[in-house]
């Protein structure tokens, strides 16, 4: 389902997901079934959403950055693709940013350019992730680091 107020020029968009009002999704972004993207969520036309994906509000996903399948990303998670941004200049390509399959980012979190989260690993809310995540960690804090387990 496509809610009349959102803006949807993809034509990639699988069966059964939901976008709500105020969702922007560019033309060549990719979206897999059963997907829910919230109100208040931007798809850049290079960006890939696998499976069962949540965007809750306030996520905008960039050129260069794949959510495989079942990710999570709650609200105002953040992505970057340009690891040295200027006004009007354009890089010819961008840092590709890999949220591996059943992993989940927390609100606020922010994810640096280039950066990998491996399978099912849980980024808490508000952590700046500057390196890549291991599959299973929890990492937390700015820098994100990994949560100590007694």
């Amino acid at each position: 389902m496509i809610h009349p107020l959102a803006f949807v020029e993809s034509s990639e968009i699988g069966e059964g997901t939901l976008i709500w009002q105020f969702a922007v999704v560019l033309e060549g972004a990719r979206i897999g079934r059963d997907c829910n993207l919230n109100a208040h969520t931007f798809v850049e036309g290079g960006a890939v959403l696998g499976d069962r994906v949540t965007l809750k509000s306030g996520v905008y996903v960039w050129d260069g950055v794949v959510l495989e399948d079942d990710v999570f990303c709650g609200p105002n998670a953040t992505f970057t693709n340009d690891k040295r941004p200027k006004s009007r200049v354009r890089p010819d390509s961008f840092s590709a940013t890999l949220v591996k399959r059943g992993a989940s980012i927390g609100a606020g979190a922010v994810l640096l350019p280039g950066v990998t989260v491996g399978e099912h690993a849980l980024v808490g809310a508000g952590a700046v992730v500057t390196h890549n995540v291991e599959a299973g960690a929890t990492v937390v804090g700015n820098p994100a680091r990994p949560l100590l387990t007694r």
